[in-house]
């Protein structure tokens, strides 16, 4: 009997499955209906009836994607109205769904296309930011497509001529760079293996690591810095100060350069990398060259 009843109401479920496919098959195509229709009211200059029509599919359920396109063409309408600071508000969403979208010729007028310019210059920078910090992210996940499809369309920003002058410049200069050197990481990297159980083995005995000397100890000559700035990184965005901790080898080279404190993932970034770079006469010890642990202040607001 209850074989019977199971028997009965699995028609019903999958009646139930297939109704609500097609009502959101339906609400997806009278959504992009209705944005069809507000791209021809704003094709005829009926710039009101548009903008009542768009704030309508505003305000309903929509497919994320859709809202990009309801931004856009509320953009154009209320650029059309002279309404400029809600145009620009609209513009500002659709820079941040699309960052990549530029407005063409054929598809807005020179007023149009010169407020998207001025609102992608304002704040792309800071969405390159954000994209570089998710692009490391992925690739320090070891999800080697996904770092890479990102860098590339990182790159693809930078290569916007809408801010090519800005990123011509720090930090959009240093961004490309890594950026750059990451993308080909990615593309090179073998894909993860998977993880296999080694044989049991005796324990090797290591030798003892050289210990490493800080200013508490007082028999050592600390390090004389031969090269060491971070003036370079001065235009990254950063509000407050952090703390970089460096170790020195016997060559006067940093041998690890580690953030304690961060100051922002993007800045925090370029900071190892830049730490790399620099150069000491090493510490030493009876004459002998030791490594050294040293603890740097990073103040980004003191190196404008």
């Amino acid at each position: 009997m209850a074989g019977r009843r199971c028997r009965r109401q699995t028609p019903i479920v999958v009646i139930g499955l297939a109704a609500a496919i097609t009502v959101a098959t339906a609400h997806r195509a009278e959504s992009q209906e209705s944005i069809n229709a507000a791209r021809d009211l704003y094709t005829a200059a009926a710039y009101e009836d548009a903008l009542a029509l768009l704030d309508r599919l505003k305000a309903s359920a929509h497919r994320a994607d859709d809202g990009r396109y309801i931004e856009q063409y509320r953009a154009f309408c209320l650029l059309a109205l002279g309404r400029t600071t809600d145009a620009e508000r609209a513009i500002e969403a659709v820079v941040t769904a699309a960052p990549q979208y530029r407005p063409s010729e054929s598809d807005a007028s020179p007023r149009v296309r010169l407020a998207f310019r001025d609102v992608r210059r304002r704040l792309l920078p800071g969405i390159i930011q954000q994209r570089y910090a998710e692009a490391q992210a992925s690739y320090d996940r070891k999800d080697v497509a996904v770092a890479r499809n990102r860098f590339k369309q990182l790159l693809d920003l930078l290569n916007d001529p809408d801010i090519a002058t800005a990123a011509s410049q720090p930090p959009l200069s240093e961004i490309r760079t890594l950026a750059t050197g990451f993308r080909d990481l990615a593309a090179t990297a073998p894909p993860a293996a998977a993880p296999r159980t080694p044989p049991a083995a005796p324990a090797p005995v290591l030798p003892r690591a050289p210990r490493i000397f800080t200013d508490a100890d007082a028999e050592v000559t600390p390090p004389i810095v031969i090269r060491q700035s971070l003036a370079a990184l001065a235009d990254v965005f950063a509000v407050r100060p952090g703390v970089l901790e460096i170790i020195i080898d016997e060559n006067g080279e940093v041998a690890v350069a580690t953030i304690r404190t961060s100051v922002n993932p993007v800045y925090d970034r370029l900071v190892l990398a830049t730490a790399k770079t620099w150069k000491y006469k090493p510490a030493t010890l009876a004459g002998d060259p030791v490594k050294f642990r040293r603890t740097i202040q990073i103040d980004p607001r003191a190196a404008r």
